[in-house]
């Protein structure tokens, strides 16, 4: 029954961030991605800490947990490995992402969060010692032919010019997305999971605070717009950070990250419906193409994974 829950959390958290990842695009109107992802986190932060600080709290780790084993201490090690998380997942990787997302489209920006699953699949081959299968190779291939055709517009936009710049910047904000998924299953195992990802998303928030007022970055926002930044930081960014936990400590942070991948069809799809973005024929069957490479490489995958990963 836990690992139905861990299934059903990964698919949630997918179809948050595929949401996250559009509404931005709305946003990004009206302020500067460094200034928009300082104000997401820091809110998230302070609403997760203030779960951690209700009456509710003990509650809500109930049900969450429910018959799951978890550890009440937190180590030294583990705060290092917090900090990590934070650094890649809450600071580096949205401030390349949101500056890649301000300049391509949502669409493609979306498909190209895929690639986020091979840099998984890297990272456990050759710092998690995991054994590559000849179908591996064949996924590894899809995934980068994939990702190639949607930063290059179907080859025709081979010149270092913006958006091309802006495909790299998502693509590189995969890495470091994928840096902290895999350091998060180091951290999944702890009881106090609001005092982790509210710590989490508190440090990311505070680093790009300052980096955004050392660069003079304006805060302001069209009081309209309000409702939209407190819908993407209390639900989209809070639940899908609570949830990745949990997702992670039932199925692995490989199948997570597979099921994850998923959101880039979300984010394309609500691009399309409600930003009227375009969505060529080409991008969805690349986008397919990725998904195949998902599932050839994740085929029996996540038993590798768990085989290759442990908790300290």
């Amino acid at each position: 029954m836990n690992r139905v829950w861990g299934y059903l959390s990964a698919i949630i958290v997918a179809m948050l961030f595929g949401v996250w990842f559009t509404l931005d695009k709305i946003l990004l109107d009206y302020l500067h991605p460094l200034a928009l992802a300082a104000m997401v986190y820091t809110l998230a932060g302070v609403f997760l800490f203030i779960i951690r600080l209700s009456p509710f709290h003990l509650c809500i780790l109930g049900i969450i947990h429910r018959e799951s084993k978890v550890e009440i201490n937190i180590s030294r090690r583990n705060y290092f490995t917090l900090f990590l998380t934070a650094l890649f997942g809450a600071f580096i990787a949205p401030a390349l992402y949101l500056n890649g997302l301000n300049q391509i489209t949502a669409v493609n920006a979306a498909l190209l969060t895929n690639v986020e699953i091979l840099f998984i699949i890297l990272l456990g081959i050759f710092f998690l010692k995991e054994k590559v299968q000849l179908k591996d190779i064949a996924g590894f291939a899809f995934l980068l032919l994939g990702a190639i055709f949607l930063s290059t517009n179907n080859l025709q936009n081979l010149s270092f010019d913006q958006n091309l710049v802006g495909s790299l910047l998502v693509v590189a904000s995969c890495f470091f997305w994928s840096m902290d998924t895999t350091l998060t299953k180091f951290l999944s195992n702890k009881r106090d999971i609001f005092f982790l990802t509210g710590l989490k998303c508190g440090i990311g928030g505070l680093i790009l605070l300052i980096v955004s007022y050392s660069l003079g970055l304006s805060f302001e926002l069209p009081w309209d717009m309000v409702p939209l930044l407190l819908f993407i930081a209390l639900v989209c960014m809070s639940f899908s950070i609570v949830l990745i936990y949990l997702a992670i400590r039932e199925i692995g942070s490989t199948r997570t990250g597979s099921i994850f991948s998923t959101s880039s069809l979300f984010g394309a799809l609500i691009a399309f419906t409600f930003l009227g973005e375009p969505l060529e024929i080409t991008q969805l069957l690349f986008g397919v193409l990725m998904f195949v490479g998902i599932l050839i490489l994740y085929k029996d995958g996540d038993q590798k994974s768990e085989n290759g990963l442990k908790l300290n």
